[in-house]
């Protein structure tokens, strides 16, 4: 009895929680969208007027950190939402289409970066034969789900790619299907993740150098919110990492169900 009444009294405390982040989140964006309303305007109106080198630094910076807070706001909005269960929309995927499109766009976003897209499940099985393979017709890699969700997780994770390997590193992204699962991949030769950082990594506002992702701008609800977009499409997502210096790098694995598809 103990024991029941001390997980329904943490139960109640954890929805209550949930339910402040989510209220709170709501309430916050109305003043943030005024804030930044308010600066735009003054940096459109005021482009001509002679405003002294502090003011106009401290207009942007007021400017900036208003975008930063307005995204986590969202990001915090976002998952309240997939912690009360809410359905997210339900149509078909390509993926082929979406990592096309994800690659390409980090592609642009580092071009110091080495850039690879792998569509084995478009290829042959490879043990088919010469007359299999002629023959053989791709089944579509389509998911049914929320294509804007499953499209926000992979740009995390090729950004993630990006800014946490040094300009020179390969990133492949590989498509496979196992079965009644496709299978995103997405593989850096970068140093690799701390096994410390690993353990913790989906956590929410874990952060493996606090001082690097200030910098960019992160919030640390990157990898919870591709976990928690994956979870609710009925996938996982998992990550394997050395950092051993004869073999380092890190491999995500995105594993969705696939959606049927008539003959």
């Amino acid at each position: 009895g103990h024991v029941e009444s001390a997980l329904a009294a943490r139960q109640r405390s954890e929805t209550q929680v949930r339910q402040f982040v989510a209220d709170a989140s709501h309430e916050l964006r109305t003043p943030l969208a005024s804030i930044r309303g308010y600066t735009e305007l003054i940096r459109r109106e005021g482009a001509d007027a002679d405003l002294p080198e502090e003011a106009t630094y401290a207009l942007e910076r007021v400017h900036s950190e208003s975008v930063r807070m307005t995204a986590l706001v969202e990001d915090l909005l976002l998952l309240a939402r997939l912690d009360a269960g809410r359905e997210l929309r339900h149509e078909e995927v390509d993926l082929v289409g979406l990592l096309v499109d994800t690659v390409a766009d980090a592609r642009a976003a580092g071009p110091e970066h080495d850039w690879q897209l792998d569509l084995a499940v478009l290829e042959p099985p490879a043990d088919a034969t010469p007359e299999e393979a002629e023959d053989f017709l791709p089944e579509p890699p389509l998911v049914i789900g929320d294509e804007a969700r499953l499209r926000q997780v992979v740009v995390n994770l090729l950004a993630n790619a990006r800014v946490h390997t040094p300009a020179g590193s390969h990133v492949t992204t590989t498509l496979t299907r196992e079965g009644d699962t496709l299978i995103v991949r997405i593989h850096d030769d970068g140093p690799g993740i701390a096994p410390d950082v690993r353990d913790r990594l989906f956590e929410r506002f874990a952060r493996g150098d606090s001082s690097r992702e200030r910098r960019t701008g992160s919030t640390g609800l990157g990898m919870s919110i591709a976990l928690a977009i994956v979870q609710s499409h009925g996938g996982s997502i998992d990550v394997g990492s050395s950092t051993a210096p004869e073999d380092h790098g890190t491999t995500f694995s995105v594993r969705l169900p696939a959606a049927a598809v008539e003959e």
